[in-house]
């Protein structure tokens, strides 16, 4: 287990946390009275949040399919949260055994579930970075205790920047982030969007600020403007369940909503 420099801390039960509210909503038993609370608060403005989460955990699956296919050996996911299976080395290394995966997040409780992100294929390697964002220099040092910066690295930040706001540069970490990855490598996103109900995603919004969680929804735009000169895999942004869904089929049974106005924006791009 590699550690960015950043303390653990305690977990705080008194205040919901991001990854824990994911959590509930894919149906854990790793969150809190005061995570439940704050996610049933969600469902009551947005009543298929549940849908949502597992749509963006199954767009995760298939982009990490459809890389690890097209030759990626290396995967750094930050935001990772609580671990649930199949996590993204599982499924990449039954595609590539070899396959390197460095997982990062800034919750105490994912620290304390590493362990599941730790159990590799005897030809591959994972590991785990505890550290934030919003220090991507961090992460980016950890990193390189696992991963080889002169091959190709699929970047992942999937539901994790709109918890990042405006007023903490969500453009220049990832700019950032990507600035030390070879040609070749990539970039994977999903983002909410208020796009299709402005008025609901405000409020739910506000549900995040008011438990101590930075949030914001973002527009079709604003979200494709993070690709700014990357080469997008087609389809380009979509909603999550237009983004490639053949390749769904595979461990787990799993499947996914049609809804082509899931509030959910995707895309994968490629770095020139």
């Amino acid at each position: 287990m590699t550690d960015a420099g950043t303390s653990a801390g305690h977990i705080d039960t008194g205040k919901p946390h991001s990854a824990r509210m994911y959590d509930y909503y894919l149906g854990g038993k790793d969150n809190y009275p005061v995570d439940a609370e704050a996610a049933e608060q969600v469902i009551s403005l947005f009543p298929a949040t549940r849908e949502l989460a597992r749509t963006n955990r199954l767009f995760m699956h298939r982009a990490s399919r459809l890389l690890a296919g097209r030759g990626v050996r290396q995967f750094l996911d930050i935001g990772t949260g609580i671990p649930t299976e199949p996590n993204l080395h599982q499924i990449v290394q039954e595609i590539v055994p070899q396959a390197r995966v460095v997982y990062a997040d800034n919750d105490p409780i994912v620290l304390r579930h590493a362990q599941a992100l730790l159990h590799s294929t005897p030809e591959g390697r994972t590991a785990y970075v505890h550290g934030d964002v919003r220090e991507p220099g961090k992460i980016i040092a950890a990193a390189r205790e696992t991963l080889d910066f002169t091959r190709p690295i699929a970047l992942s930040l999937v539901a994790l920047l709109h918890l990042v706001a405006d007023e903490d540069e969500p453009a220049r970490i990832v700019r950032e982030l990507l600035e030390p990855l070879p040609s070749g490598s990539y970039l994977t996103l999903s983002h909410a969007t208020g796009d299709f109900d402005p008025e609901t995603w405000e409020r739910v919004v506000e549900v995040y600020r008011k438990g101590g969680t930075s949030a914001q929804v973002r527009s079709h735009a604003e979200f494709s403007a993070f690709f700014t000169g990357l080469e997008l895999v087609d389809p380009g942004v979509v909603p999550a369940p237009r983004w490639h869904p053949e390749l769904g089929a595979s461990r787990g049974g799993e499947g996914g909503s049609g809804d082509e106005e899931m509030p959910l924006y995707v895309a994968v791009g490629r770095k020139p």
